[in-house]
């Protein structure tokens, strides 16, 4: 029996998909919920496995766009698992044996490459000195000559790239490749995030000294009672949550001629996987305590990078922290992520010399950024926005953990 397999919807929104990579080979024999194929979405990379055992026929190539619905491979389930190869000596001494039969009755010009003649487009003198001026090589020149021969004509004929200047003595090769379709759409909202909005960049800068004290005095205690560490990431997810509080039009969005403002926050968290970077979303992180932001940031950040999320764990969010520190960023522009109206930016820490009461002191600091949609977020708001999780990142006692730091993480 033939079984027809075909593609899962990965999601609501999505019609079809993109054959990435076949991890079979045509006619091997697969187990059931065996990994069989990557196939790429607009919005995640995902396994396909297989619905039963047999023999499997592919049905599609790589690269191949495929409607959701449609076969993509047939599995003989009638078919038998072959038997694994032997290993004996006697197995080996008559594969040994066969190879010197072949090798004896070969011929011996047989493997041996076709020496190159005039004929196979080898170019004249004065043709090589040609195309060596231009830097093109002769095998991408068709000869007219006799017998296919490269003439001075073909060379002078011939067009190279653009002259760059005097060229180097290094290598100068490249290579091409397609996108994914992951990769496409991402290029392709960026672009359109930057043509139909009207966005804006504000910054600031945080002091990270108050947190890098509480995290020097409980880090260790706080991972081995919830087995995850206190990092950045719950300080800043919080101090954004408070400020979405007093700053509602930032966890809004336009649609059309109207403005959807949302009573929750689902914060978007930007992480770089193996196929591109991805946004998993914390959802109601208003909810969330220090533990639980750590905790949730660690799972979807795993699953993200084994290529395991979902395009359920990646939709739907309101806001996106984006943390470019982690990368060396001193200072960037974030890019808004469609249809949302605003991202923050963390970059990497740096100690500077502060004015601080009139005296020189040296600061763990940050630059933060928030990119928002000028459309419905004024700068009033963008500012204020800001000026709140700076206040909150360096007063995080206070602010973050209403006075009691030992009851907000949970020790």
């Amino acid at each position: 029996m033939a079984l027809e397999m075909k593609v899962p919807s990965p999601g609501e929104s999505i019609s079809e998909v993109e054959i990435a990579e076949w991890l079979v080979q045509d006619g091997d024999y697969v187990e059931k919920d065996q990994a069989i194929a990557e196939v790429d979405s607009d919005k995640a990379t995902l396994e396909l496995p297989a619905e039963a055992s047999g023999i499997i026929t592919l049905k599609a190539e790589e690269g191949d766009v495929v409607e959701v619905g449609e076969v993509v491979c047939l599995i003989d389930t009638d078919a038998e698992k072959p038997e694994a190869p032997s290993n004996s000596p006697k197995g080996e001494e008559q594969e040994e044996s066969s190879k010197e039969e072949e090798s004896k009755n070969s011929s011996p010009s047989e493997g041996k490459e076709e020496a190159e003649t005039y004929a196979s487009g080898t170019p004249s003198p004065a043709a090589k000195k040609t195309l060596d001026e231009k830097g093109i090589n002769p095998k991408e020149v068709k000869g007219t000559g006799r017998d296919g021969r490269i003439t001075k004509e073909d060379a002078v004929q011939a067009k190279g790239k653009p002259s760059m200047g005097s060229p180097g003595t290094g290598k100068r090769s490249e290579s091409r490749s397609k996108m994914s379709m992951l990769r496409r759409k991402v290029a392709e909202r960026l672009v359109s995030a930057k043509n139909e909005t009207a966005m804006l960049t504000t910054f600031n800068e945080a002091n990270m000294k108050p947190i890098f004290d509480l995290r020097k005095q409980y880090k260790e205690e706080f991972k081995e009672k919830h087995g995850v560490s206190l990092g950045f990431m719950s300080f800043f997810t919080l101090a954004v949550v408070r400020a979405l509080e007093k700053f509602p039009s930032v966890n809004s969005m336009v649609d059309g001629k109207e403005m959807i403002t949302y009573d929750y926050k689902d914060i978007s968290i930007a992480v770089s996987g193996p196929k591109g970077l991805m946004v998993p979303v914390m959802r109601n992180a208003e909810n969330l305590s220090f533990r639980g932001v750590e905790q949730e940031v660690k799972r979807l950040a795993t699953r993200a990078r084994d290529g395991k999320i979902t395009v359920d764990e990646m939709t739907g969010g309101t806001f996106t922290i984006s943390n470019g520190g982690v990368f060396g960023s001193m200072m960037s522009t974030p890019i808004i992520n469609p249809p949302q109206s605003g991202i923050l930016g963390m970059h990497n820490i740096v100690e500077r010399p502060m004015a601080v009461d009139g005296k020189v002191v040296i600061l763990p600091m940050m630059y933060l950024a928030l990119s928002y949609d000028h459309r419905i977020i004024d700068g009033r708001e963008s500012v204020g926005f800001l000026v709140e999780v700076k206040e909150a990142l360096e007063n995080p006692e206070e602010l973050l953990m209403d006075g009691d730091v030992k009851k907000a993480l949970e020790l």
